[in-house]
């Protein structure tokens, strides 16, 4: 391409400061230096973490500004690095605010996708080499977990990319680098929702509604989705759940309506806020006898309070990050079940919008919950 090995200015949307609108801006994208990929991003899903890093930051841990969010795209290989093997010109790809280095003693183990490559440097928003591809007015811009998708071009690390099918389409498989993955897995992986068990799902947003699939994929009888937003009843039964539960229709805390829907305690339950009041109704609507609770829903300062018989008794409390995927390896696999016509996709893209419309799509994902059923937001560039 002819732009390979140069310097690409492209429009980006730029977080300068906490609580401040996204502004776009012309951005320089720099080559990728050794063991990096530069990818044109053709489509970004656009994440409730990604919100919340600018405008919930009492919530969140501190991330360094300015920063460009964005951590659930696909697009193009435009150019790659010396030593790069897994990826060429040209290829399909998704970025992953989660590595895959396949050598680090987590990623051989089976027992947790933590990959720890590059872990602490993209968690501060700079590459290997301690710094950002990514420039605007002479200044540094930060990388968002590394990846930063809000943006025309990008470079990631190329343990932090994957290659997907040619064929399949970017604009709907953007959601599997972060949100349908996430609810998806926690079913499937973490929870291991077995066949002909009772469940029940809090929050019944892109990562929620994934969890509702994953529940009906692994065989589950009965989902209970809950949600404080009656019109999600219809949306919830379209990803497979069975019954809908409203926590403003009864005087009772959710918890204990479950019990009682449930005989005793669902056997499954997964908390896809990021509430502590949520996740503890989470665990005590699970069966004290074996019940399992999988925190899904992403939140960083705040303290989970639990008493002792919560657990003692039987109760099994998980949590899963990236739904326990080996990143790099999975979301391949992911891509062809959704072109086969086993995961579900499309359903979730209620939004199309462009880049310049980013804020837009944060107004929709907000208070679309309750005025518009916004699902998920997708960001098409103009390039």
């Amino acid at each position: 391409m002819k732009t390979e090995g140069k310097v690409i200015e492209c429009k980006a949307a730029v977080a300068w400061e906490p609580g401040k609108a996204l502004s776009i801006e012309e951005v320089k994208v720099a080559p990728p230096k050794a063991h990096e990929v530069r990818i044109k991003i053709v489509a970004s899903g656009v994440c409730h973490s990604d919100w919340a890093y600018l405008y919930d930051v009492a919530q969140m841990k501190p991330r360094p500004f300015p920063l460009i969010l964005g951590h659930e795209g696909a697009g193009i290989v435009e150019s790659v690095g010396p030593g790069v093997t897994k990826v060429s010109k040209g290829d399909k790809v998704i970025p992953l605010f989660l590595p895959q280095c396949g050598q680090c003693e987590r990623c051989l183990s089976p027992k947790t996708n933590l990959c720890t490559k590059d872990w602490d440097k993209t968690q501060q928003g700079v590459l290997a080499d301690g710094t950002s591809r990514i420039t605007c007015k002479n200044q540094q811009i930060y990388q968002f977990i590394g990846v930063s998708t809000f943006s025309e071009y990008t470079v990631v690390p190329e343990d932090n990319v994957t290659k997907i099918h040619p064929d399949a389409p970017l604009d709907k498989v953007c959601l599997l680098g972060c949100g349908v993955s996430t609810g998806y897995g926690a079913a499937v992986n973490t929870g291991k929702v077995e066949s002909g068990s009772t469940c029940a799902v809090f929050g019944l947003g892109a990562v929620g509604l994934a969890a509702v699939m994953g529940c009906k994929a692994a065989g589950a009888s009965r989902i209970i989705a809950v949600d404080i937003n009656p019109d999600k009843s219809e949306i919830a039964k379209t990803f497979g759940a069975t019954e809908f539960v409203n926590p403003k229709d009864h005087s009772k805390p959710i918890q204990e309506v479950l019990r009682e829907l449930s005989n005793g305690g669902v056997d499954f339950s997964l908390e896809c806020v990021g509430n502590v009041g949520v996740m503890r109704a989470a665990v005590e609507a699970c069966s004290p006898a074996g019940g399992i609770c999988v925190i899904v829903g992403w939140i960083e300062v705040e303290e989970l309070s639990l008493a002792p018989l919560d657990i003692l008794l039987g109760r099994t409390l998980k949590g899963t990050y990236f739904g326990g995927w080996k990143s790099v390896e999975a979301v391949p696999r992911l891509v062809q079940d959704y072109m086969s016509g086993k995961l579900l996709l499309d359903e979730f893209v209620t939004h199309r919008l462009t880049l310049d419309q980013v804020n837009q799509a944060f107004d929709h994902m907000i208070t679309g919950k309750r005025v518009d059923n916004c699902i998920s937001c997708l960001l098409v560039m103009q390039q």
